[in-house]
């Protein structure tokens, strides 16, 4: 499995090269979440990403830290369903906002 770092990914998405999705619950994700990321909680991943996505898009995943299991979870769902440029973003949510990165 593919991991990214913050600074990867903060390039990827400045230039629109990447789809950002929280697998953590919907209540965690409206408290507060990476500014673009989408929510598709890891239980619904598998079948989400088959209807929104293309194999090859290239998705990074996240959740809350490092010790979060959901994300690389997610990740090995996903590439288990074929799909080819699949990143887990081992810091998490709690990384990018130590950072000062952007929220929502």
């Amino acid at each position: 499995m593919k991991t990214i770092t913050k600074e990867e990914l903060k390039k990827k998405m400045e230039n629109n090269e990447v789809t950002v999705i929280e697998v953590l619950s919907e209540d965690s994700y409206k408290k507060e979440h990476i500014r673009g990321a989408i929510n598709i909680p890891s239980e619904r991943i598998g079948k989400e990403a088959r209807e929104k996505f293309d194999k090859d898009d290239p998705l990074v995943v996240y959740c809350s830290n490092y010790d979060c299991t959901a994300s690389p979870t997610a990740a090995k769902k996903l590439e288990d369903l074929g799909f080819t440029n699949v990143y887990d973003y081992e810091g998490g949510k709690e990384e990018w906002k130590q950072a000062g990165l952007p929220m929502e």
